[in-house]
């Protein structure tokens, strides 16, 4: 049995505790001496990227003091138990899947498993289909009975021939034509990026691949499973060690000149980190409506069903198939793109990408201070390149 699972049999109700004596919630930020701190090395920011710059240099027995301008470790990945009980993911579904070993062998030391094969559905006409499109989408939408090779077929018929690709509306419309770019593609990037296919860049449609079998995973990665007991316990594990010290609802600004260290580790974002000297970079946002359903034993057939075309939110993610949970009820979670506030997804357009490009000059010529992880390096990374490039890094400076 499974620490989460042992937690359910105590205790339904329980929250998530940090375990951590360095994450001791008492402690009186206004009493801390920033300014007689050493230490060797500073991680700021306690997510993917920052966890393992920390665990692997304090495993070589170095000082590390890594901090946080939340009030929790584990990032974008944070979890924990809402008010009914259930596990949750505060800021929208993580679900993990690598074709890394390296990655899955490293985070195995911090967590068991629950193999999980993330599944979406897309609202389209009032019907769910299958996401990314398959041979079951295409015959249910047009009403047809194709093989493989007849959706092979029927795809090279409806395609639009776009040479070069520009953008994400070439890639999408050379993909599968303009039918299907405007009932699954179009509207919902429009809802999540503000901005329409033809302005962004052809990497954000390039994610979503188009298949002609059946096969109705999101990922088709070797390894896909979430950690049995929860993202922020596996954070726990991580950051456990004697040689690391972790405070949170700490802003980097307020003690970056206080604090004495042989490297810093900045996962921040990067704009920030220059007092956005050249203007800010632009980031969309996200914000969270969770809702439990008292009573609900499952809301819906998978964990994650898109909305492309109707309503204000993208999509709806149930998290007990995610967890593998048993529950009497079940929480949700509704997403609702935004324009401003935490920054969740660097905008990938070319102009954004060259004004990346100036403050990049400028990080490079940091001689001690590290960028790394999504904000830090204004890029879209999964969870598992946040980790390979950590565990690269990381590998190269203690060599």
């Amino acid at each position: 049995m499974s620490d989460l699972q042992r937690s359910f049999s105590r205790d339904p109700m329980l929250q998530t505790q940090l375990h951590l004596k360095i994450l001791e919630r008492g402690c009186d930020k206004s009493s801390i001496e920033y300014s007689r701190m050493k230490t060797d090395i500073l991680v700021v920011g306690a997510g993917f990227a920052g966890a393992v710059m920390a665990e692997r240099f304090a495993s070589r027995g170095r000082s590390v003091l890594v901090i946080d301008k939340r009030p929790h470790i584990g990032g974008n990945a944070f979890d924990q138990f809402d008010s009914a009980g259930v596990l949750v993911h505060q800021y929208g579904p993580h679900i993990f899947h690598t074709n890394a070993s390296h990655v899955e062998a490293y985070l195995s030391r911090f967590t068991e498993w629950r193999k999980y094969e993330h599944r979406v559905l897309s609202s389209v006409g009032g019907s769910l289909y299958p996401m990314p499109i398959n041979r079951e989408t295409i015959n249910r939408l047009y009403d047809l009975s194709l093989d493989e090779d007849g959706v092979a077929t029927f795809l090279e018929g409806v395609r639009e021939k776009r040479m070069p690709i520009r953008n994400s509306e070439d890639l999408v419309l050379n993909n599968v034509g303009r039918d299907l770019c405007d009932k699954f593609f179009r509207n919902y990037t429009r809802k999540q990026w503000g901005l329409d296919l033809s302005e962004l860049s052809p990497a954000v449609a390039g994610r979503i691949p188009v298949r002609t079998n059946d096969d109705d995973r999101y990922f088709t990665d070797t390894f896909q499973n979430m950690p049995a007991d929860g993202y922020t316990r596996m954070f726990e594990r991580m950051l456990d060690h004697p040689n690391i010290r972790v405070e949170l609802e700490t802003d980097f600004r307020d003690i970056r000149h206080k604090v004495a260290a042989e490297k810093i580790f900045y996962c921040g974002p990067l704009d920030a980190y220059f007092d956005f000297c050249y203007g800010k970079l632009p980031y969309r946002s996200l914000s969270f409506r969770h809702q439990h359903l008292p009573h609900v034993g499952q809301h819906q057939p998978v964990g994650t069903i898109n909305y492309p075309n109707d309503y204000e939110y993208t999509r709806i993610t149930e998290f007990k198939h995610l967890t593998g949970q048993v529950h009497a009820g079940t929480s949700i979670v509704y997403e609702y793109p935004e324009t401003h506030g935490e920054p969740y997804y660097p905008v990938p357009t070319t102009e954004n990408q060259a004004l990346y490009q100036s403050y990049k000059k400028l990080a490079d010529a940091e001689s001690s201070t590290f960028f790394i992880g999504r904000l830090a390096e204004y890029r879209y990374y999964n969870m598992d390149q946040v980790v390979a490039a950590a565990l690269l890094l990381s590998g190269k400076l203690l060599n």
